[in-house]
């Protein structure tokens, strides 16, 4: 007997009866629980396996702003969410949905789109802890950059908003016409509030068409006895020693990778051949993480940068469950490709002989990245509305649009609920920034700054 299926109509009513279960007015709470975990005993858990002359410019980058601490302190957050009301109507979450994991980036068509761009810890788990985290990144983000607590809570307000109209208009669409869905170029200009936002998308625009490959070559790299080598700038960028174990692990990760590329395109890979490894410091969150870049060439010398991540457990598993994906490289890259409207065709996984789990993709494949510190408020709200939709988009391809929809309806009562959180939950951040401000100077955590 085949399952029952419900339609549309019946899934936006199931949504919309959840309302009696969890108010959406609930979501507004934040309030933390008496066995709440220090933060930085989070910190220090999540410190676990990374490497430990890293860790000090971890702490660095994260001493820089309360969006900074936020970035890197991914644990501390899902903890608390995990305390919160949840709905239970599961996405593939991105996990870390804060402002700058978005942007633009190439399709394997050379078409730029505007997406979700980051899934170390992505899985599959409630919508409104993505909405959530988002929202609360756009109030403080806003603080950081001298924004009023009005216009940051109506640009968190927007971003909410947003994701919610976005995502009534996904539960009208077929499936199809849902996953095919992207945000190219053309709506981002669309999205642009006034004539100096497009000037500004404009340039974003214009930047991102000069990152490739070809492009970086000249700037990452050196000539050494008529080689191309990757050029050291520590402790950001380094190589290794001769025979250096962390060395060899890199290039068995690397040979295993091409395993996973579709078939198709192992004829365009063996073209390339490796030149060289070189470890590299990227992000906040990230930063102490076995990352690298490697220089691949073709015999006419033509450059291809790919960027070895190694892929953790998600910060979401002591909550929602262990990956059903062994290989933890395979969870972020099965998640990207749910996500994303389009992925890179480099992406791929791999684990090394050190037994270490990875995933690999192209280098500045063409990315948008905005720099927020520019912003204006009015911007903000902008670009928080675009993030809003793009979310909408993502959880619309990998769960419930109707059931969704009908859970957060039409009227405002989501988005205020979720503006509020995200303001409560923006001042937990400042307290907790300060309580690692504090242990720095108490000697308890070393810090290294960049500047």
């Amino acid at each position: 007997m085949r399952p029952k299926h419900l339609s549309r109509t019946e899934k936006y009513s199931a949504g919309k009866a959840l309302r009696g279960l969890v108010t959406r007015s609930s979501h507004a709470q934040w309030n933390p629980p008496n066995e709440r975990r220090h933060p930085i005993d989070l910190l220090e858990a999540s410190n676990e396996g990374r490497l430990p002359n890293l860790i000090p410019i971890r702490y660095g980058r994260m001493l820089k702003s309360p969006f900074a601490f936020l970035r890197g302190a991914a644990m501390i957050m899902t903890a608390d969410l995990a305390t919160t009301p949840t709905t239970k109507i599961q996405v593939q979450v991105c996990g870390d949905c804060h402002l700058l994991n978005f942007g633009g980036y190439a399709t394997p068509e050379r078409n730029l789109v505007f997406d979700v761009n980051d899934f170390d810890e992505t899985l599959p788990g409630p919508f409104e802890w993505d909405i959530k985290r988002l929202a609360t990144s756009v109030v403080v983000a806003g603080c950081h950059i001298n924004i009023s607590a009005n216009k940051c809570f109506e640009a968190a307000l927007a971003a909410v908003r947003s994701y919610r109209e976005h995502m009534n208009k996904y539960a009208q669409m077929g499936a199809l016409e849902a996953w095919y869905s992207r945000i190219d170029t053309e709506a981002l200009r669309e999205f642009a509030r006034h004539p100096e936002h497009k000037v500004r998308i404009d340039q974003y625009i214009e930047k991102a068409l000069t990152r490739t490959s070809a492009r970086a070559l000249p700037k990452l790299t050196e000539i050494n006895n008529h080689e191309w080598r990757i050029a050291d700038n520590p402790p950001l960028m380094y190589h290794l020693q001769p025979y250096d174990l962390l060395e060899e692990e890199l290039k068995s990760a690397y040979q295993e990778y091409r395993q996973t590329l579709r078939d198709d395109l192992h004829v365009l890979f063996d073209r390339y051949r490796p030149v060289d490894i070189a470890i590299k410091v990227v992000g906040v969150g990230s930063v102490g993480t076995r990352c690298a870049i490697a220089l691949l060439m073709t015999d006419d010398d033509e450059p291809l940068f790919l960027q070895i991540k190694e892929a953790r457990p998600s910060v979401l598993e002591p909550y929602l469950g262990k990956s059903i994906y062994e290989n933890n490289g395979q969870r972020v890259v099965t998640g990207q490709r749910i996500i994303q409207a389009s992925s890179d065709m480099f992406l791929g996984w791999t684990k090394s002989e050190g037994g270490h789990d990875f995933y690999i993709r192209q280098l500045r494949d063409m990315k948008i990245g905005v720099n927020l510190e520019d912003f204006s408020a009015s911007e903000l709200s902008g670009y928080a509305a675009l993030c809003g939709w793009a979310l909408a988009r993502a959880h619309a391809r990998s769960g419930d649009s109707a059931m969704i929809a009908g859970y957060i309806g039409k009227s405002d009562a989501f988005d205020l609920a979720i503006a509020n959180f995200a303001v409560a939950y923006a001042n937990q951040t400042k307290s907790d920034y300060q309580t690692l401000v504090d242990a720095v100077k108490s000697g308890r955590i070393i810090a290294i700054s960049e500047e």
